[in-house]
């Protein structure tokens, strides 16, 4: 089934793009979350008819998404949350917070539809992103969701561990003394 994208779909497309998707993908996903219609003709003129009005805003912002996507390309977003049991988050890492926390690292301003995730993230652990600000740039990033407290206490622990493995080491030279 042939759909237009209105927004992106990681590893479908980008929007404004003209896709082809399994039907039940369309009808379940796709269409209830408005993501996506279906592409008639009527669809397509109006699609190519947009496409021709954006080329001029597109060349205009293809610089800027570039400067961007040469600053925050293939780098790691630390997100520090609360964590329960099992890894689990006390809420969720959403498309909001990922694009909040970009802006407040990296000094760049990306909004939260810029940032293309399904669903929020709720445990911890290292996630891919796409960030689509153009179309003709790709950002991919990845977001570590990790746990404060948590590496302290790992942090801590690989201090007393060579200590413990010193000591037998120190009990084998005084033996062959």
């Amino acid at each position: 089934m042939k759909v237009i994208l209105k927004q992106a779909v990681p590893k479908v497309g980008k929007a404004g793009q003209l896709v082809k998707v399994k039907p039940g993908f369309a009808r379940n996903f796709l269409f209830p979350k408005g993501m996506a219609v279906v592409a008639d003709k009527g669809q397509i003129r109006a699609l190519e008819a947009r496409n021709a009005r954006d080329a001029s805003k597109l060349a205009e912002t293809l610089a800027g998404a570039q400067a961007i996507a040469a600053k925050i390309n293939g780098k790691t977003l630390r997100m520090e949350v609360k964590v329960g049991e099992g890894g689990r988050l006390f809420g969720a890492v959403t498309s909001q917070d990922i694009a909040d926390q970009i802006n407040k690292e990296f000094g760049v301003n990306i909004d939260k539809k810029d940032v293309a995730l399904l669903l929020p993230i709720k445990r911890t652990g290292k996630y891919p992103i796409e960030i689509d600000m153009h179309r003709d740039v790709a950002m991919h990033m990845n977001v570590a969701v990790v746990d404060p407290t948590a590496e302290v206490v790992a942090e801590e622990e690989p201090a007393e561990a060579p200590a413990v493995a010193e000591a037998p080491e120190a009990e084998a030279v005084t033996e062959e003394a």
